[in-house]
């Protein structure tokens, strides 16, 4: 659940807020770490939450056993797939790699449109800090465009997350892929 309190205050707030506003969550269906508390304070609420889990990871036992769905799926490229089209935003908390794997898929996801759901980073005390410098770094290398940057929705504050990303219009981004080929030359 990470070192230090405020993770899990966070995430029972962002489970508080959900609920408030009868949003469901759909996740990973993982019974430990932040989004056991997260999807504990749902369901202790009254409220929904989908579980989306390989079929490995069941077997290993860490599957959340009160889930109001679960969906077994065969790979991690399966649930992932199943996350964004069943999923209407996105958001990560503190997290390991597997937080860092799915955050990436969504990005590029979302920098191809395939997607233009808000994706929201919880930057709860810092943690994404270093990450969001890397994707400074590799914007002011030229290596990622600034209208993929900006459609990344950050804050700190639970409730000032949620209100940015009801608020999100997707950046405009006009034949990208037509400007990089040139600049490729």
């Amino acid at each position: 659940m990470g070192a230090r309190s405020e993770y899990r205050q966070s995430a029972k707030e962002l489970g508080e807020i959900l609920l408030k506003k009868n949003i469901q969550l759909i996740y990973g269906g993982a019974n430990v770490g932040l989004m056991k508390l997260l999807a504990d304070t749902i369901l202790d609420g009254g409220g929904e939450v989908i579980g989306i889990m390989p079929r490995i990871l069941v077997e290993k036992e860490v599957a959340h056993l009160n889930l109001t769905k679960m969906h077994i799926v065969d790979s991690m490229s399966e649930r992932k797939s199943m996350m964004v089209e069943l999923s209407d935003a996105f958001i990560a908390m503190p997290g390991g790699f597997g937080t860092l794997d799915e955050l990436a898929e969504v990005i590029t996801y979302n920098q191809l449109r395939l997607t233009d759901k808000p994706i929201g980073i919880l930057n709860i005390a810092g943690f994404f800090d270093p990450l969001l410098s890397f994707f400074d770094h590799i914007t002011e290398e030229g290596f990622l465009r600034h209208e993929h940057r900006q459609n990344l929705i950050i804050d700190a504050h639970v409730e000032n997350l949620i209100m940015k990303m009801n608020e999100f219009k997707p950046v405009v981004m006009d034949k990208w892929i037509e400007d990089i080929k040139k600049e490729s030359l």
